[in-house]
């Protein structure tokens, strides 16, 4: 499971607020999710970001509230994979839950750039820098994690084990 795309960079600590902000939580519409993500703090994300691309974000990433929101619309926004230095432990188990793989690297984050070509490996954890010839290696995701990303997410996978 390799995955390959150009890098949106984010910073530090940033919240599930900012991922989707509160007035579009009361949204179930995937679309309207994808199209609202960032909208406050890069207004054009959601138009310019295409399927496949990669987030990598700085420590302590999807802190604040433990909606289920922030992760989907990343994932429904066409990003493949979210590479940071951490997660807070909620976003990382919706991320999960929702079907959306992440990584944790620090050395990768902070030589990673913004619209960087990048892939990953889930299945070794290699992270490769494409732009500037540089290997970086993260936890890989174990199998049962992979068998939910490939499912589409918890629910899903459950429905394929009945």
């Amino acid at each position: 499971m390799t995955i390959e795309g150009k890098v949106w960079k984010f910073g530090d600590n940033i919240d599930t607020d900012v991922i989707i902000p509160a007035r579009f939580l009361n949204v179930s519409d995937k679309k309207i999710l994808a199209s609202s993500a960032f909208a406050d703090l890069r207004p054009d994300f959601s138009k310019d970001v295409r399927k496949g691309d990669i987030l990598v974000g700085g420590s302590n990433f999807g802190c604040g509230s433990s909606r289920e929101h922030a992760p989907l619309a990343i994932k429904e926004a066409g990003i493949s994979v979210i590479i940071a230095k951490s997660f807070a432990r909620i976003f990382y188990r919706n991320s999960f839950n929702i079907g959306l793989p992440i990584l944790e690297s620090k050395e990768a984050v902070e030589s990673i750039e913004e619209n960087d070509q990048v892939s990953a490996d889930l299945v070794t954890g290699e992270i490769v820098n494409k732009t500037k010839g540089e290997k970086f290696q993260a936890k890989p995701v174990p199998d049962f994690m992979r068998g939910v990303i490939q499912a589409g997410g918890l629910v899903e996978y459950i429905k394929k084990q009945e």
